[in-house]
């Protein structure tokens, strides 16, 4: 366990590695004793500092829903992170790649809250009947600590929250079966991955309904207005300068961005 003072360093650390674009040395190598409680407190101090330099909260993201995802990770359970509004990348945009330190793409749905979801006890049915509409979207995901990471390094680092894309045609989340919805991932014209919602725990809207409970312990809510990424359903894909990324979702459309 971390003492608070090292848990404020940790967080600073961050921080400037997200500014710089340089990733600093393991969590999980100077503080040796780092626990899963300390990474969500280091994120959670990170997310203040964010928001006391005027990022706004917009919703989250939920990352390791699959099961060999977390068996790599050596956990049983999904991980989250935050999401800011200076995330938010326009369909089509061309998105400068010095931004990032080492970015790489995923594709998933995003569930946009109509009502309160608080846990304990958020089940499947209650996060649907709280979702306002699901449409897809890419996430950037990028580290800000150095390889090979650690758990508690992706945790503290925001779950490698980067970039959120959005697009495509959004659906009401009863009007179709979200377990059945299938994409696939371009690297310019190359297909890089494919998959279906349903390698997201089953169904993408129970890593929401994860979510809801996980924070619920203490005390906090998903908002009206939320954006919640549901976690991706492939392998995440490496983008380099001048790549274009471009995922399909068949009957929900598509989206595009350009790494320049």
């Amino acid at each position: 366990m971390m003492s608070e003072a090292d848990r404020k360093i940790a967080a600073g650390w961050l921080i400037a590695a997200e500014r710089d674009r340089k990733p600093i040395v393991q969590l999980s190598k100077t503080f040796p004793d780092i626990t899963i409680d300390d990474a969500y407190a280091i994120s959670m101090l990170a997310t203040r500092m964010r928001e006391a330099a005027g990022a706004k909260i917009i919703g989250n993201k939920i990352g390791l829903t699959s099961k060999a995802m977390q068996a790599s990770s050596q956990i049983d359970e999904p991980d989250y992170g935050t999401l800011h509004d200076y995330m938010m990348i326009a369909d089509g945009a061309k998105v400068p790649h010095e931004r990032f330190c080492v970015p790489r793409v995923e594709i998933e749905l995003v569930f946009v809250l109509k009502s309160v979801l608080q846990g304990p006890g958020v089940g499947l049915l209650d996060v649907l009947r709280a979702t306002e509409y699901v449409c897809p979207a890419m996430e950037i995901v990028d580290a800000r600590v150095q390889n090979p990471r650690k758990i508690y390094d992706t945790v503290a680092d925001n779950g490698a929250a980067a970039g959120l894309v959005m697009g495509g045609r959004p659906v009401g989340p009863m009007d179709i079966d979200l377990r059945w919805v299938s994409g696939i991932l371009y690297r310019n014209s190359d297909i890089e991955e494919t998959g279906v919602a349903a390698g997201v725990l089953g169904h993408p809207a129970l890593g929401i309904a994860w979510l809801a409970n996980k924070i619920g312990k203490f005390g906090a809510r998903l908002e009206p207005g939320q954006v919640m990424l549901s976690g991706s359903f492939i392998r995440p894909i490496w983008a380099q300068k001048g790549d274009t990324v471009h995922a399909d979702f068949g009957s929900l459309g598509g989206l595009a961005i350009q790494f320049v």
